[in-house]
């Protein structure tokens, strides 16, 4: 038989990252393999995935590495130990033993470059610089207190000694980072001019609400505006949004509510942009001390907040799918252990695997184009700086739970209305703020960076929209030395620059051209320690809805329809309202026996993903869902069969719609068992997987 290649590979759907050679367990016929590291031993990696077939992407860590021979003076001759990220108290920031933050000086970005031509020499098509972090704690080692006095011509001053300080810290440790990708975007386009090759450069990255709430400092939304940045991953997964936060003046875990603010923040840094996203997944997460049940929960939870945002269907369904198909985990969660109890671990739970590899093959999927809602009031957006990650450190740090955006985004999000976070930065571009019809804002908590967004802003309220504007200007960092108050300017806040241009200067609500300004002023973290807060949160955006003309609904659940998939969330903590049940027929995607189900109720807490039959064509036989990569489909009359590839030592369920009861089923002309659900007119045929690829038949 001849090779049976996707002839979609090359859009680039899929992806997984890992840093060994191949292996047949994982093999999980994503369409790229990101290859780990910029080592020696790169190009014999990337060989061994190569000759299965993946499109080859290189992805390296940009603050943190396998760097000692930068470090230690083997690259270049010099000891560079003192650029490693280090707090007040003279501690390195280190990601593991002799691997610290670093702070990106220009000769690190040099030596970066080295590893990357590696790379780009082994044949990578893609180059991806991860996670570009520099700790707020951080800004004491002896190469940033250098940067600062080549930056700001004075000396370095300690960051937690004011609230300016601290400010001017982070945005020279934004610059810094944004110097250092620079660099090398400008190198690999260069390079690849010289050879003849199109080499892009992404950046997986957390969202910056996850960095400013884990106080990270990252150039985010600037790196568009980078020559040679082609896009970003999106990186949100249940280590960043099972972080607690505090809605009603309890301080909990809400994975789902989290993820879908930090993956909406992911879309609006690309949206008009024309930059790419991959939005990531991952089936485990980085701390090994909880249970598959607990993965696998807030899996479903982030992955159906991810596909809540339509506009981005390219997906990285996992980092290291090593640790998940080959690693050993609690079989019950460590916190939950009592003392002395013992530590009893297993691998994956075959269930679990299927489960994953039919999701994983449905990414694949996900560039449809029919898109409909059922939902509470769509249209409104919260504005978010990267300035967010500037307060976030002594003496004087922002909401600890980060509630200055919470505050504003919880009480809608547990009514059913999608909020959308909006990318601050991104106002000026031509009709950006054109999708909303109602804006929140507060300056508690972030700072507007330049005051043209003040000009783009007023432009979107005289055409019509609602500005809702929540702060009672206690933030102390609006005395930080910035563009507001310098010469011409001396306003003793941003906001009454503002205000200036809408002209307004009083709390209340006043008309502005076609549009509504309500100036409510209310500490947005404040408001989320009280079950009172969310309320008047929700009574204010009633009000600006009713002004922007915007229907009113509120819902226990948030469904939207992608072409033939169904993605739905059931909600907590909504204040009873009714809970809606989805009536039809349907195959549920997260149930590793792609279960036919007729009536779905969105309960609190529910997470669903699944195809909704009624927008299949029954009269022709074809493969709806499968544990498998299914490639090579040719339908008889009779008959239909197809090429079925995926990991070793899993079991693949594929389901199949037939116009007639099948006869039989047979994989490599072998017998397999096929189960018929007349009423859905669907088949179930159940095997294990091969790496190589099988021929699956069924007939009828």
């Amino acid at each position: 038989m001849p090779e049976v290649k996707d002839p979609n590979q090359a859009i680039e759907r899929t992806s997984f990252q890992e840093a060994g050679s191949y292996n047949p367990r994982i093999d999980i016929k994503s369409d790229v393999v990101m290859v780990y590291g910029i080592d020696p031993g790169l190009p014999e990696r990337i060989e061994t995935w190569r000759r299965e077939g993946y499109r080859i992407h290189v992805m390296t860590g940009v603050a943190w590495g396998n760097y000692q021979d930068f470090l230690f003076g083997k690259w270049d001759g010099e000891n560079h130990e003192d650029a490693g990220q280090m707090d007040k108290d003279g501690n390195v920031i280190a990601h593991g033993p002799t691997v610290p933050y670093m702070c990106p000086t220009e000769t690190y970005g040099k030596y970066l470059c080295v590893g990357v031509k590696r790379a780009i020499d082994a044949g990578a098509e893609g180059i991806h610089l991860e996670e570009p972090e520099f700790w707020v704690r951080g800004g004491y080692e002896p190469a940033f207190k250098r940067e600062w006095q080549a930056y700001y011509n004075e000396p370095w001053i300690a960051p937690h000694s004011s609230p300016d300080a601290q400010y001017r810290a982070s945005k020279l440790k934004y610059y810094l980072y944004r110097r250092a990708l620079s660099d090398v975007f400008a190198f690999v386009r260069d390079y690849g001019k010289k050879l003849g090759r199109e080499v892009r450069c992404y950046v997986p990255t957390h969202s910056m609400i996850n960095y400013a709430w884990w106080k990270i400092v990252s150039p985010e939304s600037s790196l568009v505006l980078i020559d040679g940045c082609d896009g970003y991953i999106g990186q949100v997964w249940t280590g960043t949004s099972r972080t607690p936060n505090t809605y009603r003046g309890i301080t909990r875990e809400r994975t789902f509510e989290s993820a879908f603010c930090e993956y909406g923040a992911l879309h609006n840094l690309v949206r008009s942009t024309g930059k790419r996203m991959w939005y990531l997944n991952d089936p485990i997460e980085d701390s090994p001390n909880y249970c598959w049940a607990d993965y696998r929960m807030n899996w479903e939870s982030t992955l159906v907040a991810s596909l809540l945002w339509p506009d981005v269907w390219r997906f990285e369904v996992a980092p290291w799918p090593s640790r998940v198909f080959m690693g050993q985990y609690p079989k019950k969660n460590l916190r939950d252990l009592k003392p002395g109890e013992q530590v009893d671990r297993e691998g994956i739970p075959a269930e679990y695997a299927t489960e994953l590899l039919t999701v994983f093959n449905a990414l694949n999927d996900m560039n449809q184009r029919d898109i409909s809602w059922e939902c509470g009031t769509r249209g409104m957006g919260i504005l978010i700086s990267d300035t967010m990650m500037f307060q976030r450190g002594e003496p004087d740090p922002s909401d600890a739970a980060f509630g200055s955006f919470f505050g504003l985004a919880m009480p809608l999000l547990k009514r059913g209305m999608p909020i959308e976070p909006v990318q601050y930065e991104n106002a000026t571009i031509p009709g950006y703020l054109d999708p909303y019809k109602v804006l929140f804002l507060t300056y508690e908590g972030m700072k507007p960076p330049k005051p043209e967004l003040h000009d783009a802003l007023a432009d979107w309220v005289r055409r019509g929209g609602t500005l809702v504007f929540v702060d009672d200007d206690s933030d102390p960092y609006n005395s930080v030395k910035e563009w507001w108050n310098t010469a011409p300017m001396s306003y003793s806040a941003p906001r009454l620059h503002l205000f200036e241009k809408l002209g307004i200067s009083q709390p209340g609500t006043h008309k502005v051209g076609k549009g509504t300004v309500i100036n409510e002023t209310h500490s947005p973290a404040m408001l989320t320690r009280c079950a009172e807060g969310a309320l008047k949160i929700a009574a204010i955006a009633h009000d600006a809805c009713d002004h922007a003309k915007l229907k009113w609904m509120e819902s226990s659940s948030i469904l939207l329809r992608r072409g033939h998939y169904i993605i739905a969330s059931g909600l907590d903590e909504t204040n009873d309202l009714p809970i809606r049940t989805v009536e039809g027929t349907f195959i549920d995607l997260f149930n590793s026996s792609l279960e036919i189900s007729t009536s779905v109720a969105l309960t609190p807490g529910s997470r669903i993903f699944m195809i909704d039959l009624a927008k299949i064509d029954k009269s022709k036989p074809a493969v709806l869902a499968s544990a498998s990569k299914v490639l090579a489909v040719e339908a008889a009359a009779n008959s239909i069969k197809f090429h079925s590839e995926g990991p070793e030592a899993t079991t693949c369920a594929t389901r199949l719609v037939l116009p007639y009861k099948p006869k039989s089923a047979k994989v490599d002309n072998a017998d397999a068992k096929i189960e018929w659900d007349e009423k859905s007119h669907t088949a179930l045929v159940t095997y294990p997987n091969s790496p190589e690829g099988m021929w699956v038949e069924v007939s009828w």
